[in-house]
């Protein structure tokens, strides 16, 4: 599914792995060798967090997307 929530991508030496994060859908994360994977992995993430809160009957958070403010 193509989500509409902003996923952070960044290099963790840590885990020397990709780390795809998902600031909308608390603790919604993955992980993978590569940014793409990473990317792949967290629309999978996405998808489950939102399966789940909907089984759940918690509510579940509308994509914010970016706003332009000017000065």
């Amino acid at each position: 599914m193509n989500w509409k929530y902003e996923v952070i991508i960044y290099w963790s030496n840590d885990d020397e792995a990709f780390v795809a994060e998902v600031p909308e859908l608390p603790g919604c994360m993955s992980h993978g060798p590569t940014q793409s994977e990473a990317l792949a992995n967290a629309n999978e993430a996405i998808n489950l967090w939102l399966t789940t809160a909907q089984e759940l009957g918690r509510t579940v958070p509308l994509p914010k997307g970016r706003r332009l403010v000017y000065a």
